[in-house]
């Protein structure tokens, strides 16, 4: 019968077990009691969602941009079609 392949230290075990893709867990191993770096990680941190917020706020204001522009050709097409003929585009005014 084969051999299981289970890691020889029990710490080795914990991290395959909680973490199978090996990525890092920041402060799950060794966790800081040092003040100022947990402020600066917290300082940090609100800089990321202040960004993600921020970029969130832009998509949604390009979607409701989008949607509206979606509208306005669709009230164009209907508007083009009860009058029996596509709207055509008016041209340039010649300043005087």
């Amino acid at each position: 019968m084969a051999e299981q392949d289970f890691p020889k230290e029990w710490f080795d075990f914990m991290q395959k077990m909680w973490n199978p893709l090996s990525f890092p867990l920041p402060g799950m191993i060794t966790p800081t009691v040092d003040v100022g770096e947990i402020d600066k990680k917290i300082g940090e941190l609100k800089s990321v969602e202040t960004w993600l917020t921020m970029n969130t706020g832009f998509v949604q204001m390009t979607i409701k941009t989008l949607e509206m522009q979606k509208a306005a050709l669709e009230s164009l097409r209907v508007a083009g079609e009860a009058t029996g003929k596509p709207p055509q585009p008016e041209p340039p005014k010649e300043k005087k």
